[in-house]
């Protein structure tokens, strides 16, 4: 069966008076892009590794790389306007101290060209933008923003490149948004001094989540030999360790061009971007090798099994039943696309949905309410994982879990998966593919960026048809395929981890207790001068967080706004056939193709008021919907109109 044989068919019932169809033209909905670009071919010092079209995504990828730095650049060449930037760089954390955290904070203190205290926070009223944020990962960290307007999309590169490559990263700063001694009340030197801090307090609130509690931990300890054993949004017990020139030498060292990869998406032409990023930024910097790659973990010979605790809650529905367990496997190398992509697929149907073999014989056996945190096949590490297990058990349950989550991978080894459901995944793979969400450059920017930070093959991973003909070539050679992938990956894995969190009354008590120690392991050493000087210094940043001048932060004018709002285009289509319409337009040619055989009908049942404020809003695509005619159609009968919303 093709690929073209799982879409989904959508019919409504019988139109019988509609005279016309209503394109819908999301600014995501690409049209491939005519690219003269040749491969090997310079251009402004990036040389051009690939021009590839990507037809089921609509849009022509071209891989770049910068030849005096080695800064790798992908474009992604659409007919969206919603353009989109981000850079990201690889920053593995050398402990738990959370300065990759804490540096993507105190970069957005300002920079070089734009010194004044967070630029981000106050070009939301200098921006049209559509996104404008920062991620900081397991391995990476990511600064990405999106606008529908030219001259914003270079004011905010200008924002972001400086924010990046040239932070101020003042030690002020670094107290206000990493961590410090003050003073209880700032005002009043007698009152307690204590740690404070934007990151520091705000994993101690992550850190207060059982759930995240438990996936941190879970992570930390399925990798013990690499970087993935550490905490990179920071231990709060961990955080106060961290030194402003250590994270200085963090910066120095990683946001460097030769470590970064940048992301394009959309209309604008890739010279722009190219000229930008190389005069604001390449031009400055030469390539330098950067020791950063995390290696493999080192392969168990045997499993392991860890128990963890958390706090007791008195106030739970079951408070017997507060127990989490989940057996973890450390699977395959993101960057082999087409592997992981089977891995995904098997681990869809092993969890998703209530036909899954671990929804029926785990979840309904009625030991726990819920899968455990991070149950379900997961990419964005270097190896890929997979996780299962329950959550709010009883403690006596725990070894019944034990026994049945490999029972279950037992049966599935015998019994296979229904041919249903394994169609069914492939059906919505096919859907997300055709799905254009309002924000599309970004999802695929945060999509590829975990595969290509491992050195992957980017352009590879937006290859979808390929690697679905692969697996349908696959599961037809080797009827047994995925109940082999079974046996190598979880039941002969001796990479494999039981986590248990247990709940203890005594464990806020005992946490507490460790961070009032840490405090006084600090505050004991002060001198009286070192007390004057916190005293001041919480003054100081008192009335530093007071000022804020913007004006040195780039802005829009009047004329930089388009005066008319843009009309979305009406085509005027004859029925055919007993009232029945084709969708030809807005749709990608392999679409084109498949909806020829789809017939889309409706009744007055079926009646929306589509009006233009609506379609312009709309963020699904592929359904259809139909609605009386409005002020922006006009017909000499009543006509209704139809949308293509989404596939």
């Amino acid at each position: 069966m093709t690929i073209g044989h799982v879409l989904r068919k959508s019919f409504l019932s019988t139109l019988r008076r509609s005279k016309w169809i209503k394109k819908q033209c999301y600014s995501s909905a690409a049209v491939e892009q005519k690219i003269p670009y040749k491969v090997d071919n310079t251009l402004l010092g990036y040389s051009i590794k690939e021009v590839e079209n990507i037809p089921e995504l609509n849009l022509t990828a071209i891989l770049l790389k910068h030849g005096a730095t080695g800064a790798e650049h992908l474009h992604l060449a659409s007919a969206d306007t919603n353009n989109l930037f981000a850079v990201a760089f690889r920053t593995p954390p050398p402990d738990s101290s959370g300065v990759p955290h804490i540096l993507e904070h105190l970069s957005l203190c300002g920079s070089q060209n734009f010194p004044c205290r967070d630029p981000f926070f106050n070009m939301l009223n200098r921006s049209l933008s559509t996104f404008m944020n920062a991620f900081t990962g397991s391995d990476s960290t990511v600064y990405a923003f999106s606008t529908q307007n030219p001259k914003d999309f270079l004011n905010l590169l200008s924002v972001y490149l400086d924010a990046t490559f040239y932070p101020l990263l003042l030690e002020k700063d670094f107290r206000q948004e990493g961590w410090r001694l003050e003073h209880e009340d700032t005002n009043d030197k007698n009152s307690p001094i204590v740690l404070k801090g934007v990151v520091f307090n705000e994993m101690k609130g992550v850190f207060s989540d059982p759930s995240q509690y438990y996936a941190r931990h879970l992570q930390n300890h399925l990798f013990p030999s690499n970087a993935y054993s550490h905490e990179s949004g920071g231990d709060p017990l961990a955080i106060p360790h961290l030194t402003w020139q250590g994270l200085k030498h963090f910066h120095s060292t990683l946001y460097h061009p030769s470590n970064s990869r940048f992301i394009t998406y959309g209309n604008m032409p890739l010279e722009v971007h190219l000229e930008k990023i190389a005069n604001h930024v390449l031009q400055n910097f030469k390539k330098t090798a950067i020791e950063n790659e995390i290696p493999d973990v080192e392969t168990w010979t045997k499993p392991k099994e860890v128990v963890i605790y958390n706090r007791f809650d008195p106030m739970a529905a079951n408070p017997e039943k507060q127990t989490t367990i989940s057996d973890s496997y450390v699977l395959n190398r993101i960057t082999d696309t087409y592997e992981n992509f089977a891995l995904s697929i098997l681990g869809t149907l092993l969890t998703d949905g209530p036909n899954s073999p671990f929804y029926q014989k785990l979840l309904q056996a009625g030991i726990g309410p819920d899968y455990s945190p991070c149950t379900g096949f997961d990419s964005s590490l270097k190896q890929s994982i997979f996780s299962v297990g329950l959550r709010e058990i009883a403690e006596k349950d725990v070894d019944l879990v034990k026994d049945l989550i490999p029972s279950i991978f037992k049966d599935i080894i015998n019994d296979g998966f229904p041919d249903k459901q394994i169609q069914s995944v492939l059906h919505k793979i096919e859907l997300a593919t055709k799905h254009r969400t309002t924000n599309f450059g970004l999802n695929c920017a945060l999509g590829v960026n975990s595969m290509w930070n491992h050195n992957g093959h980017p352009i590879s991973a937006f290859k979808v048809n390929d690697h679905v003909r692969w697996f349908l070539n696959q599961m037809k050679d080797k009827p047994h395929f995925l109940q082999d992938k079974i046996v190598q990956y979880f039941q002969e894995n001796p990479h494999k981890l039981t986590l248990i969190m247990k709940p203890d009354k005594n464990f806020e008590a005992q946490e507490q207790a460790k961070e009032k120690a840490l405090l006084e392991s600090k505050v004991s050493k002060l001198s009286d001068a070192e007390r004057q000087h916190i005293y001041q210094q919480g003054l100081e940043l008192a009335e530093h967080q007071k000022h804020a001048d913007a004006s040195c932060l780039p802005t829009l004018q009047i004329d930089d706004v388009k005066k008319s709002v843009e009309k979305t285009p009406l085509q005027f289509v004859s029925l055919r056939n007993k009232g029945s319409a084709l969708f030809l337009e807005d749709i990608s040619d392999e679409m084109k193709e498949q909806m020829r055989n789809n017939i889309f009908s409706c009744s007055r049942q079926d009646l929306m008021d589509v009006t233009q404020k609506y379609l312009k809003n709309s963020e699904r695509v592929g359904t259809v919907l139909i609605g009386p005619e409005n002020s922006y159609t006009k017909s000499e009968d009543s006509s209704w109109n139809i949308e293509k919303n989404e596939m």
